[in-house]
């Protein structure tokens, strides 16, 4: 079990180990050629992390009735854009970071072309885990899984909001320009983990679909909110990163925008959108609600 897991609820303590079962197996073994690759992708996606993409998958799944293995596959694959996401980020070339995790970044334990080729065939793998994961024979159901993924990684998902992020550095943005680039960088993936977790039990209800998609954007932008707080209070050994990067590099935030009081503030609002949105799954819904409130009261 990852490190940062153990503030969890113990049923989702057991998920992140099954997450973490499952990206073990389906990732390539150190010992196969190429060796150097394969060595710096399975650093990337087995080095910690509090695996919350594959807990939205399953607790989506769960809340609509299906607990089997069928949501390892979307599980794995969100987890696996995750990883190769934070490799492209740390990059010199963006976010240049030498800490994630609590460990050196990929690039710097493996050199910045390795690291690269390592972020491109973690990407590679996570759609074809999708498309050739056994148990779904609808092709239709699987298309809208591939498609789902597609767009949280595109020019509206993590890269488009990568570029906003870039292009917001040493600005001054409106409170809805920020919101705007981190629906894109990180409420994009959030967004189709618990989409994903749906489709894999099988929901085809548009409504319902709608109803998880408004609990996800606001999950997302809670668990940023709740990023940038840590950037301003948390200790780099406790959060895993550097802290206070995001100040010194002029980024802007939402403590830098509102203010420490009227982000806690915003962070409040977002959690009971999110719990008003699961509200009528019930008891179904408990481990949505509960991955709600841990993106607010996380450490780390």
């Amino acid at each position: 079990m990852t490190p940062a897991s153990t503030d969890l609820p113990a049923p989702l303590k057991a998920l992140v180990g099954r997450a973490d079962g499952a990206l073990a197996r389906v990732l390539p073994g150190e010992d196969l050629p190429p060796t150097d690759l394969h060595r710096a992708m399975r650093y990337a996606v087995l080095g910690g992390g509090k695996r919350l993409r594959p807990l939205f998958v399953y607790a989506a799944g769960h809340a609509l009735g299906c607990d089997g293995p069928v949501l390892d596959a979307p599980a794995c694959a969100v987890e696996i854009i995750h990883a190769y996401s934070l490799v492209h980020d740390d990059l010199p070339a963006m976010d240049d970071d030498a800490l994630r995790r609590g460990r050196p970044t990929c690039h710097i334990v493996f050199g910045e072309a390795m690291a690269i080729l390592a972020g491109d065939a973690l990407q590679a793998l996570a759609f074809e885990i999708l498309a050739t994961a056994p148990g779904e024979d609808d092709a239709q159901q699987r298309l809208a899984m591939l498609r789902a993924l597609g767009a949280a990684c595109g020019a509206e998902g993590m890269a488009g909001g990568q570029a906003f992020d870039l292009a917001g550095v040493g600005r001054k943005l409106s409170l809805d320009e920020l919101e705007r680039m981190h629906a894109y960088k990180t409420g994009a993936l959030i967004r189709a983990s618990v989409r994903l977790g749906a489709l894999a039990a099988g929901c085809s209800d548009g409504g319902m679909l709608d109803r998880l998609d408004r609990y996800a954007h606001a999950v997302g932008l809670a668990f940023q909110v709740r990023d940038d707080i840590l950037d301003v209070e948390g200790e780099s050994a406790v959060i895993g990163k550097t802290a206070g990067k995001d100040a010194a590099a002029d980024k802007p935030t939402f403590p830098s925008i509102l203010g420490l009081d009227a982000s806690r503030a915003r962070l409040a609002t977002l959690v009971n959108e999110a719990l008003e949105a699961v509200a009528p799954l019930g008891e179904r819904g408990g481990w949505l609600a509960e991955l709600a409130r841990y993106s607010a009261r996380r450490g780390h």
